[in-house]
């Protein structure tokens, strides 16, 4: 259950980081409302993920997953540029996920 726990609080994430880019520097009242209200539930998912994860693993992979998450949904849907520094980032940071579940802490 902690991992369904963790992929909410990834997807909660993942629009408060959308919601805060469209609020316009909080000026738009519509996305600032969800901005808050995303990182309120994604805030809640996470402790509850915390139950089982250690804090650091936990919130290592919630912030990792998400970062990618966000990326490359800039890079579709928002017409964000993914370079190969991208690119090679992106992979460090799968390979660092995979490492953690590999290593039997998640």
């Amino acid at each position: 259950m902690h991992w369904l726990y963790l992929g909410a609080a990834v997807i909660f994430e993942i629009a408060v980081a959308f919601s805060a880019g469209q609020s316009r520097g909080f000026t738009r009242f519509g996305w600032t409302a969800a901005t808050l209200a995303s990182g309120a539930v994604a805030t809640v998912f996470l402790s509850l993920a915390l139950l089982t994860f250690d804090v650091g693993v936990g919130y290592a992979l919630w912030t990792s997953i998400a970062g990618v998450g966000i990326a490359l949904i800039g890079a579709v849907f928002l017409g964000q540029r993914l370079t190969l520094q991208k690119i090679a980032g992106i992979t460090l940071i799968i390979g660092g996920v995979v490492g953690l579940r590999l290593s039997g802490v998640a």
